[in-house]
């Protein structure tokens, strides 16, 4: 199922009828998206931590230093707020979404969306993929508003707003995304069901072969060991 095509035939019919989709028209690569919890608290970290000095001053809208990371990591509600990962084969997070919601949610109705996406597989579209699931589960979850703080310089999050529709207002060096989300549907809550089903079947399988490389590398130095022994006590 095409989340895209999903959320813009939601759109409630009193939306404006120029508005664009709440995600791209352009058709989305399958991108296996976890959501995760606490237990995933310390590869959020090294993630946030491997980021380089730009892209923490991107993320976070200044110059966080390794410290300031780790309180915002501590500082994570999984109760509260979502979290979404991409791993990669070897189950190393290398993108990650946070969907935030404020403590008195039921009466504002809104969420704020972040990311980071770790240099080496940066232009992969991962941060695009990430907001689309973000927004399916926003939807879901009765969210009326998905509100991106940026900088204005930070380009490639402003296009992803831009992409979905979004109000985009600057004030100097800092811009703020707003995008009205339409209400949830059996099609909204099919896609997320799907999508995150998606997500812990890849992980489940790349754990399994991430095993299966261990004990064959655990195989290969007993082998190596034996024969060593071997040729030790033949000579």
């Amino acid at each position: 199922m095409d989340l895209n095509t999903l959320l813009h035939r939601d759109r409630p019919d009193d939306a404006t009828a120029t508005s664009q989709p709440v995600v791209s028209r352009t058709p989305s690569a399958i991108v296996p998206i976890r959501e995760i919890g606490s237990r995933y608290r310390e590869q959020i970290a090294r993630h946030l931590l491997a980021l380089e000095p730009r892209d923490r001053y991107l993320r976070f809208g200044f110059a966080a230093n390794d410290s300031q990371i780790r309180q915002y990591v501590d500082g994570l509600n999984f109760e509260r707020d979502r979290v979404f990962g991409i791993f990669n084969r070897k189950l190393e997070l290398i993108a990650m979404a946070h969907l935030a919601y404020p403590a008195d949610f039921s009466a504002q109705g809104f969420a704020e969306f972040g990311v980071s996406v770790s240099g080496h597989v940066r232009g992969r579209g991962y941060g695009t993929r990430l907001f689309e699931r973000a927004a399916i589960h926003a939807v879901n979850d009765s969210v009326k508003t998905l509100y991106i703080h940026a900088l204005s310089e930070n380009t490639a999050m402003l296009r992803i707003a831009r992409n979905a529709g979004a109000v985009i207002e600057r004030s100097g060096s800092e811009s703020e995304a707003h995008l009205r989300l339409p209400e949830a549907s059996f099609r909204s809550r099919l896609g997320e069901l799907v999508s995150g089903q998606f997500g812990q079947v890849d992980y489940l399988l790349k754990a399994e072969a991430s095993l299966a490389r261990e004990l064959l590398a655990t195989m290969q130095e007993v082998r190596e060991a034996v024969r060593e022994g071997r040729h030790k006590s033949g000579a």
